[in-house]
């Protein structure tokens, strides 16, 4: 990095370095750091506005707080890209998201600066509050903050937290960074001087003086209390949070230096429950991400001048197949209800808000909620469909299985980002939905093994009566174009793709095409399965009977998966077969390129052919030592 471009930045190597700088170059430091931010994403694509809202407010809480010994706890880790960048990982962006690269979110492998790590939303206050529980244990003179917004305030967990945090005693500041996607819009001169007023040492030392007096005078201290309620209530937004025992500040401008440091420095030196409500604009200071922060959220690499983004495949996606699909549906039954936990673009739900806004309803953050809120719905008659990334449905897998499916409801599952998903790396990746969706009774799971196939299930699982997943993968598949039909799968029947000896793959949704490729080489017998609940017991019953080698293949764990579920039907039918599960193994898989995760696990072509290659020279040396039993379980 030239240090004549950003001659400030390039001398922070840590937090230690920017506490070092006068408070009057805070505003160059902060130009720069915006600066090389969208330098830095427009070449590596990732998270942007989201960063580019909080780069005063991550200078002015690492300038304030002495980090990493005072604990910043981000939420999510898409908004914590400034702060990779002054806390030692300024020249490594250029690695950011790629195979042993930087996360795109916060991994305390990564840096101790990093102190808990955020993929999923709302848990910043939670887990800083546990953090700070430990610190008064320990009598540990530190401060504990989380910093929680762009939209993770619609979620029940960040309520929970604060309900729990107003029952105990703990040093603890939550900074809502409000940037218009969640509670309220409030800014100017007036609110930094309250702001600045209510942290003060004369609005302190008076609002504690009078309780110390006050409180011994008989009927006063109820009186006092709901006088000082009433009287910022009415001046103020934060009367629920000071019901829930938070001292309430803000809102505040969370682009202007002078009253960030002058407020959290008034906040650093009072104790207790603090919440700290900080305004911003999200896309701050890059016009194109200004004008539409939603698009510039997650981003493709992209031209710095115009914020045109690299074009990505024109090929059928299945999220486009789903979204065509879900409006076709709704026009021929008016009972469909689309339902989203705030993933309205990446769901595919864009055309079909637009097209029936009366039956679409985004409920935020909120998964559990989400789908307690399709079973009610379909209680009364109505059917609604969840579009949900896969691991986004575990927070609700609770609701999934005593709301939906105990109910025997009839809840359609669009379940998105099935599989690994490249660079947003383990925390997003959906790889345990066909192990923890086959074990609930009334499910049935399917996968889609091409485009048109990811349509034929959605109308299968629209037209059963009872809770139905149909979980596709990230991006495109082999390029089937999907007929323009409402035309439903028999459920529970597997197809013969290919007909070969000796081998017999049966092939879980994404991994058929790999494995077409794969059994060319190995003259190998190809089902696409289609179904992992119910599974085509008799086609597996059949494939048994005519091949020595049963393989198995799935985008998924191979704990408890659609691999294991094969294993019991043969071991039910007495098969003394040798059998290969392939699947993804029990570590979490980093990020990197979609292509290159499926080759780590052995899950391309080129790994299938290998691993069959392998246990069929084991075959052959298992068949020369009659010591060797049949049936031998081979977990690839």
């Amino acid at each position: 990095m030239p240090k004549s471009t950003y001659p400030l930045l390039s001398r922070i190597d840590s937090p230690a370095d920017l506490r070092g700088l006068a408070d009057e170059q805070l505003v160059q430091l902060a130009d720069e750091l915006r600066e090389f931010l969208i330098e830095s994403v427009s070449s590596t694509g990732g998270h942007l506005s989201a960063g580019l809202g909080v780069v005063e407010l991550t200078i002015a809480l690492h300038k304030v707080f002495n980090t990493p010994h005072d604990r910043l706890v981000w939420d999510i880790g898409h908004q914590a890209y400034p702060h990779k960048i002054l806390t030692g990982r300024r020249d490594a962006m250029s690695s950011l998201r790629c195979r042993d690269g930087l996360s795109g979110f916060l991994r305390r492998e990564e840096s101790e600066y990093d102190v808990f790590g955020a993929g999923h939303s709302s848990t910043s206050i939670s887990a800083a509050l546990g953090m700070a529980v430990v610190a008064s244990l320990q009598n540990a003179e530190r401060q504990t903050v989380a910093i929680i917004g762009d939209g993770a305030m619609t979620a029940g967990m960040a309520y929970e937290a604060l309900n729990n945090a107003g029952d105990l005693h703990s040093d603890l500041l939550v900074v809502l960074n409000d940037n218009e996607m969640s509670i309220s819009r409030n800014r100017g001169a007036m609110h930094n001087y309250l702001a600045r007023i209510l942290t003060g040492s004369l609005y302190t030392g008076v609002r504690e003086g009078s309780k110390s007096i006050l409180n011994h005078l008989p009927g006063t201290r109820k009186f006092v209390r709901r006088w000082e309620e009433h009287m910022k209530g009415m001046i103020m937004p934060g009367t629920l949070f000071e019901e829930l025992g938070f001292n309430y500040i803000g809102p505040i401008d969370g682009h202007d230096i002078p009253t960030l440091l002058k407020t959290l420095h008034n906040l650093q030196g009072l104790k207790g429950r603090r919440f700290l409500h900080v305004v911003t604009q999200k896309g701050k200071g890059y016009h194109p991400a200004e004008a539409d922060p939603c698009n510039f959220h997650g981003v493709a690499p992209f031209d710095r001048e115009t914020g045109e983004q690299q074009k990505t495949s024109s090929a059928m996606t299945y999220t486009r197949v789903f979204g065509e699909w879900l409006c076709d549906m709704a026009r021929v039954d008016s009972k469909l209800a689309g339902i989203t936990p705030a993933m309205r673009e990446g769901s595919g739900l864009v055309e079909f808000s637009e097209q029936f806004p009366e039956r679409y309803f985004d409920v935020g953050i909120a998964e559990q909620h989400a789908v307690t809120f399709a079973a009610g719905m379909a209680c009364e008659g109505m059917k609604p469909v969840v579009a949900i990334y896969s691991t986004f449905l575990q927070r609700a897998y609770d609701q999934l299985i005593h709301d939906v499916a105990l109910q025997n409801l009839d809840v359609t599952f669009a379940i998105d980002r099935a599989g690994l998903v490249g660079a947003d790396g383990a925390t997003h990746a959906g790889v345990f939905d066909l192990s923890f969706l086959r074990c609930i009774p009334n499910m049935v799971v399917m996968a889609p093994a091409d485009e048109n196939e990811c349509r034929q299930m959605l109308t299968t699982a629209w037209q059963y009566n009872g809770p139905a997943a149909v979980r596709y993968p990230r991006g495109t598949g082999p390029g089937v174009t999907p007929a323009n039909t409402l035309l439903p799968l028999p459920i529970g029947k597997a197809a013969v793709c290919r007909h070969g000896s000796q081998v017999a793959i049966l092939a879980f949704g994404s991994r058929v095409a790999a494995a077409l490729t794969a059994a060319g080489t190995l003259d190998a017998t190809v089902v696409n399965m289609r179904f992992v609940k119910p599974l085509d017991s008799g086609m597996i019953a059949a494939m048994a009977a005519s091949h020595d080698l049963i393989v198995t293949v799935e985008e998924n764990a191979l704990a408890g998966g659609a691999g294991s579920a094969v294993n019991e039907v043969l071991l039910a039918e007495g098969a003394d077969n040798r059998i290969l599960n392939l699947a993804i193994p029990d570590v979490y898989i980093s990020h990197g390129d979609h292509r290159q995760q499926l080759a780590e696990c052995g899950l391309d072509a080129a790994g299938i052919v290998a691993a069959i290659t392998d246990a069929s020279k084991e075959d052959l040396l298992a068949r020369s030592d009659i010591a060797t039993p049949p049936g031998k379980l081979l977990n690839g």
